[in-house]
């Protein structure tokens, strides 16, 4: 699964060396929190959510297939105001 969203998100941005996708367990099963630059961010989301929507749609089928339950969370990136 990972691999099929690094693979996914690498082809949407302008920054691919700076996409990490961190898998993390609980007990409804895997989280992926997708990490890109700052400037990648709206093209991760798309208009109106919609590119974010499809990513997870195709990570609900592969996961459906390999009988798992994945969750698809764009980390927070903004910076921290002081």
């Amino acid at each position: 699964m990972k691999n099929l969203l690094e693979f996914i998100i690498i082809h949407l941005v302008e920054h691919p060396e700076d996409v990490k996708i961190e898998e993390t367990q609980d007990a409804q099963g895997s989280i992926f929190t997708i990490s890109v630059h700052p400037e990648d961010i709206g093209r991760i989301i798309g208009k109106g959510g919609s590119v974010i929507h499809s990513i997870r749609n195709i990570s609900r089928i592969r996961a459906i297939k390999e009988g798992i339950r994945a969750k698809i969370v764009i980390a927070d990136s903004a910076p921290v105001q002081e």
